[in-house]
């Protein structure tokens, strides 16, 4: 009988420490983070240049080139300059946070002051300055109406043309709808409001009232569509274009008209980026003011019936109250303001969720 013997296995040996990574110690970059805001606090109070705002600029800075001089004794000069610029990217996502951080607080701390029953059961009919009642009822109706029509005429006819200029479009007819459609991109809202009130106010509205204009909450909504319009095409376009063609191709083979692949197949596939844009578009709307005030006129009084007399909006009510020379006014508009980005961000949230439903079931 034999036995094998297997010989044992060494253990790798151990690397000398020459051929180690050096890396600097994980408190490294926050001390030198509060090093530098230290000296930088004390480099500007101390010879009085500014305030907060500068202590922080010359922080930074220093802190950029104090982790670059360390990260390039101890980790080698393409290890700091890896670092510097990880640094940028993250002072650049706290950069752009900020901002909206700080809309968030403000909207919050300050528009709470009127969340209450009468604020949004009540409208500013027979209020005066010096009443500390009023709501934004008949503002909130009027801009849920004005969107909602808007949103009703603005999506079919973005996302029919979207699909034409994806999917049958050819030459320059094609090219022509894109132009105009880019250039409608950039128009300002007050001119869109100047021309619904030239046409459709002045010309149109008179047959429909005994010869004389009319303002309605639906020249508004004409007004609001007119803005929608490019950004629900474009970005409708765009996601129709992601969609890969083999989907397309093999709808093609197995005998599906052109036209059911772009409702069974294509339009699924895109469903959550047009959402996104439909969305943004309906989010720009509702905060418009000039286009509801030239052609809506606004109003205190409740009106449910968006084709006839004026109307009112949220973005018009905060402007409105913005302006009142009432101690009262300022809580109203920013109780307002909050309702209103409450309001997109529930809509927002609502069709994402939706979208999501609709393309799991499929």
């Amino acid at each position: 009988m034999t036995t094998t013997l297997t010989p044992r296995r060494s253990r790798p040996p151990a690397q000398p420490d020459s051929l180690r990574a050096r890396r600097l110690p994980g408190y490294a970059a926050p001390a030198l983070a509060v090093l530098a805001l230290l000296l930088s606090a004390g480099i500007v109070y101390g010879v009085d240049l500014g305030g907060p705002v500068l202590v922080v600029v010359f922080g930074v800075l220093l802190y950029l080139a104090g982790l670059f001089t360390a990260a390039n004794a101890v980790e080698g000069r393409r290890s700091a300059r890896n670092r510097v610029w990880s640094a940028l990217i993250h002072s650049a996502l706290v950069l752009a946070v900020l901002p909206l951080a700080s809309v968030v607080w403000t909207l919050v701390s300050k528009g709470t002051a009127r969340l209450d029953g009468d604020f949004f059961g009540s409208s500013m009919n027979n209020i005066g300055a010096r009443d500390a009642n009023g709501g934004a009822y008949h503002a909130i109706v009027g801009t849920l109406q004005q969107v909602g029509i808007a949103t009703a005429i603005t999506v079919p006819l973005g996302v029919l043309c979207a699909i034409y200029i994806v999917e049958y479009g050819r030459g320059r007819f094609a090219f022509a709808i894109r132009f105009f459609v880019d250039v409608m991109t950039g128009i300002p809202s007050i001119v869109t409001g100047l021309f619904v009130l030239a046409f459709w106010v002045l010309i149109v509205s008179p047959w429909f009232n005994d010869g004389r204009p009319s303002f309605s909450g639906f020249a508004a909504a004409l007004a609001l569509s007119v803005l929608m319009l490019p950004t629900v095409v474009r970005s409708t376009e765009e996601m129709l274009r992601l969609v890969p063609p083999p989907l397309r191709e093999g709808a093609y083979a197995l005998g599906v008209p052109k036209w059911k692949t772009i409702l069974r197949v294509v339009l699924p596939t895109a469903l959550p980026g047009i959402v996104t844009g439909i969305m943004l578009s309906i989010a720009r709307a509702a905060g418009e003011t000039a286009p509801v005030l030239l052609v809506a006129g606004g109003g205190a009084a409740i009106n449910f019936n968006p084709f006839e007399n004026n109307q009112s909006s949220l973005a018009l009510f905060v402007y409105q109250q913005a302006g009142e020379a009432s101690k009262y006014s300022p809580a109203r508009a920013w109780t307002a303001a909050l309702t209103l980005v409450v309001l997109v961000l529930v809509l927002t949230v609502a069709a994402k969720l939706l979208a999501r439903r609709n393309r799991l079931g499929r």
